[in-house]
């Protein structure tokens, strides 16, 4: 049986949901959110999850407002905002590291794409102070510039952080580039250029990447096209495309993308089917003998709309999240917060 089929027969009836003056399909009995986040003034995008280093249940959700007067905003585990960045240029997507070096001190770091200054921007956690001297420049030199979708790389072997970027429009090679991030010299991050990678259809943008530090693989939605995969590490001088997957599983944009980790080398993708409301699961590791094939296990129906960008992590941060917080931009201008328990209770029953 399809996958499309089981979901039909799991969760029945469609109902519609009115959002932003347009009606939107939502299946009646999807997934219904923990925790709904206080609104943002403006235009919610993308989030990232930080974890506290001592206490989880202290963890934080940053969030992007996407508006000329925007910002990033940190919510607690309850949704409410807690904290706020300086105002940025219409920031667009946003992304944890942990432990970059500056001054000779170890900092975390959310690094967030600002399209209407083409730069990225990099704030310290949990406080969002800005680390940047006012942000650093990419796409230097390139007609089409304006950054969007960001995912940071932190190589195992020496802990070194890269910025991998992509933009609104660009050619269809070296669509993204990757930035390695290091103190300047001054305690202030800057970037420099080391690798121009991937391919691009043309059918519309690539917004959402995603980095599985362990694995050392790259994923990004080319929208309307399929999800595609590369190699990380820009010292491995291979740009070859390894895997291109999830054609024909879409309604129309596959957009948020997020990695959730049942291992150090199994669990799953996850990827949003924008405009049917539901997210599309993909197998990590691949399937057996063949690391770079990915059949769709499972379709998930969740209240979210249109949701532009996801993420997800394993840690027990206490409560209802004790497998893990998956966390989904929607419409309305908010985040919604669900257990993973509830996601992988819907996976194990379409498995079988």
């Amino acid at each position: 049986m399809k996958i499309s089929s089981k979901i039909a027969l799991a969760f029945g009836l469609i109902s519609l949901v009115s959002c932003s003056d347009k009606l939107v399909p939502v299946q009646e009995d999807a997934l219904k959110p923990i925790v709904i986040t206080e609104k943002l003034p403006h235009d919610t995008d993308d989030p990232a999850i930080w974890i506290h280093p001592t206490d989880p249940s202290k963890s934080i959700v940053i969030g992007t407002d996407k508006d000329t007067n925007g910002g990033l905003y940190a919510f607690d585990l309850g949704g409410i905002i807690v904290g706020k960045s300086k105002v940025l240029k219409r920031p667009n997507n946003v992304d944890i590291a942990y432990g970059l070096v500056l001054n000779g001190k170890k900092v975390d770091i959310a690094v967030t794409t600002e399209r209407e200054t083409s730069k990225i921007r990099v704030f310290s956690l949990p406080d969002l102070k800005p680390l940047d001297d006012g942000g650093i420049s990419v796409f230097d030199g390139e007609e089409l510039c304006a950054p969007m979708g960001i995912a940071l790389y932190t190589r195992p072997e020496d802990q070194s952080i890269f910025a991998i970027v992509g933009r609104k429009d660009g050619p269809s090679e070296t669509y993204l580039w990757q930035y390695e991030l290091s103190d300047n010299g001054r305690g202030i991050v800057g970037g420099k250029v080391v690798r121009k990678f991937g391919k691009y259809s043309g059918k519309k943008e690539i917004e959402a990447i995603a980095v599985d530090n362990e694995l050392g693989y790259v994923y990004y939605c080319d929208e309307q096209f399929g999800i595609r995969k590369y190699y990380a590490n820009p010292a491995l001088n291979d740009n070859q495309e390894l895997a291109l997957f999830g054609q024909g599983d879409f309604k129309s944009d596959n957009e948020g993308i997020a990695i959730y980790k049942k291992s150090v080398t199994e669990g799953y993708i996850l990827v949003s089917n924008q405009q049917a409301n539901t997210f599309m699961v993909y197998p990590r590791e691949g399937v057996s003998g063949n690391t770079n094939s990915y059949p769709l296990v499972a379709e998930i129906p969740t209240s979210t709309i249109e949701c532009d960008g996801v993420e997800v992590t394993n840690v027990n941060l206490g409560g209802s999240f004790a497998n893990g917080l998956f966390v989904a931009m929607s419409n309305g201008m908010t985040f919604q917060y669900y257990s993973w328990d509830s996601i992988q209770e819907l996976i194990d029953v379409q498995k079988k």
